[in-house]
């Protein structure tokens, strides 16, 4: 989408009741690339108490607004053509570590939570290339 020539991105939590570690580095690495876009920007609405929580813990509160009570607009409805079955299981490591790796980018004090998880996939990958 970004490379479509879309810069500002809504992201609607209200029925979102928990976001895994994957989910939420995927949102850190968005919103990186949507600073090397002019104007671009990550917008996250009705984030309820826990899924706040875990955003500021993690250190990713910084790098998108975060609205409880936005302004109401049109929404943009986009429409998924597969799911995750689809997916390669190597590119599914690849987009896991990427995501993992964006929380470390985003709040180094992340390393330590996720190092595990990054050294497992970092060997599973390397071992699939083999």
């Amino acid at each position: 989408m970004i490379s479509g020539g879309r810069s500002i991105f809504v992201l609607d939590l209200e029925k979102c009741e928990l976001m895994d570690s994957t989910f939420l580095g995927t949102l850190a690495s968005v919103a990186f690339n949507l600073r090397e876009v002019e104007g671009g920007a990550l917008r996250v609405i009705h984030a309820n108490e826990r899924n706040f929580s875990l955003l500021e813990s993690l250190g990713l509160d910084h790098l998108f607004e975060i609205e409880a009570d936005p302004q109401p607009e049109a929404p943009v409805k986009l429409t998924h053509a597969g799911h995750a079955g689809d997916t390669d299981p190597d590119d599914q490591r690849a987009v896991i570590l990427a995501a993992h790796e964006a929380l470390v980018e985003a709040d180094p004090r992340n390393e330590v939570l996720f190092r595990d998880v990054i050294d497992f996939l970092r060997h599973e990958i390397a071992e699939s290339a083999d």
